[in-house]
């Protein structure tokens, strides 16, 4: 068996690879290793679980439960609510455990185990590999030690969750939304009533679509993998913008008036001068990772504010964040995080503050995104090739230079070894898409040649 944990929890086909089993042994090898930490001390533990809507959330979310409860960790269960809101009771409750149901924007057949720490933040790498020995080690061997009698944890269910979360969001905006018009897409998910009670008590006018999960149809054609629908409803309903969330909603994409994209980086633009403005933009300085595109870093170059770069996946923005106390960062794929109102990415939060900013200045969505120019970037995938001596390849070395010298300061390379598949993602951004799918298509052949 491999490693269990990604970057982002552990996923799999629902029932296949993350079976009830499996569900149930990891939560209770949590409740083991939390406690051997100290985490418990003093005090009868307590854990927060969360899922989104999908079908298998039903069952995983029971056996996650048992798991703790077995354990004797007491449950609130806090039922379909996105990620972040999640995280967010999981700090409100002072809950030494969070737990969220959700594969993200996967298909539905799909779905994954999250953890969160005391406070809402992600656990930590080295207590999600002690969870995981722990699990190995008593799959198939030492039994587990457990409580009996008034040992075992109890199960409770909160309503409130749902209230708390909305008014949360609503009370950090720095300002109302009166006056606009807000299409969202919700992807038949987490969002798909939280979202919408949001923007309208903050004082939008809202149309909704992708709002009617019934656990099938999650990420169905819709919400932040699929924005043709939200694009069209922003049109044909004259709205100021839309807004897209995945399936458990912790990211954002937008649709201006006109119905052109706005993605993260855009959106990192956008809220990043709102907020140096406002000074809450901690060391005048905004976190991304390497794949934004180069047009965001040219901005923020010109509008003097500083950009620090970090591997792919939003834990990685989040550890930078912590660690040098900034507020604000996020990928091109919709996850920001503001870190001064959230622990994690909040696709909700982040729309809402969009919208704000919108609100805040009377210009359109469109002429805000203006401060940055997306640059044309091609992505190629180079399957079968032996990922591991991307950086170690002299021949791969060579072409890369070469590349970097062809586009100047106005182009860029990304070889990226995949994370999960045998393959290396070439990426070549430029100010002319030509030359830019030109030279991607020149460095692929050289990965299937050194590489292969």
């Amino acid at each position: 068996m491999g490693r269990l944990f990604g970057t982002d929890g552990v996923r799999g086909v629902a029932n296949a690879d993350l079976t009830a089993e499996l569900a149930l042994g990891l939560s209770v090898a949590a409740a083991h290793v939390l406690a051997e930490a100290g985490t418990f001390e003093g005090h009868r533990p307590v854990a927060v679980v969360g899922r989104d809507p999908r079908a298998s959330g039903e069952f995983l979310e029971a056996a996650v439960v048992a798991g703790l409860a077995s354990a004797g960790v007491d449950v609130v269960r806090v039922g379909v609510l996105p990620t972040p809101a999640v995280a967010h009771l999981t700090g409100t409750f002072d809950a030494d455990l969070g737990v969220m149901l959700s594969a993200s924007h996967n298909p539905m057949p799909d779905n994954g185990i999250k953890f969160f720490a005391r406070g809402g933040h992600k656990l930590a790498d080295e207590l999600e590999d002690r969870i995981e020995q722990t699990y190995q080690a008593h799959r198939t061997g030492e039994p587990w030690e457990r409580p009996t009698g008034a040992g075992v944890g109890r199960v409770t269910v909160h309503d409130e969750g749902f209230d708390s979360y909305v008014a949360h969001l609503v009370g950090v905006l720095p300002n109302r939304l009166d006056g606009l018009k807000v299409v969202i897409d919700g992807a038949h998910g987490a969002a798909a009533r939280v979202s919408p009670e949001a923007f309208a008590r903050a004082g939008a006018e809202v149309v909704t679509i992708g709002t009617a999960p019934d656990g099938l149809n999650i990420n169905d054609g819709c919400g932040s993998t699929h924005l043709s629908l939200l694009r069209a409803a922003v049109v044909e309903h004259g709205a100021d913008l839309g807004v897209a969330h995945d399936g458990d909603a912790d990211r954002c994409l937008a649709v201006d008036a006109e119905g052109n994209e706005v993605d993260g980086d855009q959106i990192l633009a956008v809220l990043a001068l709102g907020m140096r403005e406002a000074g809450a933009l901690r060391k005048n300085t905004v976190v991304a990772t390497v794949m934004s595109n180069l047009g965001f870093k040219l901005a923020m170059e010109r509008e003097g504010i500083d950009f620090v770069q970090t591997a792919v996946g939003d834990r990685y923005v989040l550890e930078e964040m912590k660690a040098h106390g900034f507020a604000l960062g996020g990928e091109q794929s919709g996850h920001v995080i503001v870190l001064d109102h959230a622990t994690t990415g909040d696709g909700t939060l982040t729309g809402l503050m969009l919208a704000a900013r919108v609100a805040a200045t009377g210009r359109s969505l469109a002429d805000l995104a203006g401060v940055m120019e997306r640059l044309p970037q091609i992505l190629i995938n180079v399957p079968d090739v032996d990922k591991s001596r991307v950086a170690t390849s002299p021949e791969l070395t060579h072409a890369v230079a070469e590349a970097e010298r062809d586009l100047g300061s106005t182009g860029r390379v990304l070889l990226r070894p995949s994370g999960t598949e045998p393959l290396v993602r070439v990426m070549v951004e430029a100010a002319d898409i030509e030359q830019a799918r030109a030279v991607a298509e020149r460095l692929a052949d050289v990965v299937k040649s050194a590489l292969g």
